[in-house]
């Protein structure tokens, strides 16, 4: 029988595609769009994190979910610092989210406050995407605007603290592998994992829509 780490990431292999290839992700990588677009993109991640970090520490002692809270992990430190080279000094005054980003950061709280496996399904599709995928768009973002190498602007997807991302993503799958629920749960966490992917397509949707590429 497979571990529920593959169960997971065999189940949302469909969603994970669908956000990988969207429109906008592409363009933004194939060097199509403009940095004013990944500063935008960079916007709407800082909420994510937010509600996904602002609820850790009353995790960190939960049984299902807190073992997976690693401060080595955390991004919004990170992320405020590209926000600042991006906007400027005083980039939350102009900080907004997009409806589906803030559909996105409410089922994420949601979820830390009532129900800490659902907790663990964000948490996986977040986290193990920044140190796999992410890798591709922190250099694509260097070579396209320029930006120092694992410096200011891309320093979100640089993970400082963890120093083999292949050994931490083995431990990371072990964890998920341990997780004490039973099938049902499980099912559920699964079901949550695609949905989490279902909400990180529909932001780069409405990116999409906001930086159209001109016919």
């Amino acid at each position: 029988m497979d571990s529920f780490a593959t169960l997971i990431r065999t189940a949302s292999h469909e969603q994970h595609v669908e956000a990988e290839t969207s429109t906008f992700m592409s363009d933004l990588l194939g060097g199509r769009l403009g940095v004013a677009a990944y500063a935008r993109y960079t916007e709407q991640l800082w909420f994510v994190y937010d509600a996904l970090e602002g609820g850790a520490g009353r995790l960190a002692s939960d049984p299902v979910a807190g073992p997976f809270v690693r401060p080595e992990l955390f991004r919004l430190a990170a992320l405020e610092r590209d926000l600042a080279h991006l906007r400027g000094a005083g980039w939350r005054t102009g900080l907004t989210a997009l409806p589906a980003t803030e559909e996105y950061a409410a089922r994420v709280r949601e979820c830390a406050e009532r129900w800490p496996a659902g907790y663990v399904a964000h948490h996986y599709t977040r986290y193990l995407g920044d140190l796999s995928g992410g890798q591709i768009i922190r250099d694509k973002a260097e070579r396209t605007w320029g930006f120092q190498r694992k410096g200011d602007g891309v320093r979100f997807y640089v993970f400082d603290d963890i120093a083999n991302p292949a050994a931490f993503k083995r431990g990371y799958r072990e964890l998920l592998d341990a997780v004490d629920a039973d099938d049902l749960e499980k099912q559920r966490v699964v079901a949550e994992c695609k949905r989490a992917f279902a909400l990180n397509t529909a932001v780069f949707r409405e990116l999409g829509e906001e930086f159209p590429l001109s016919a």
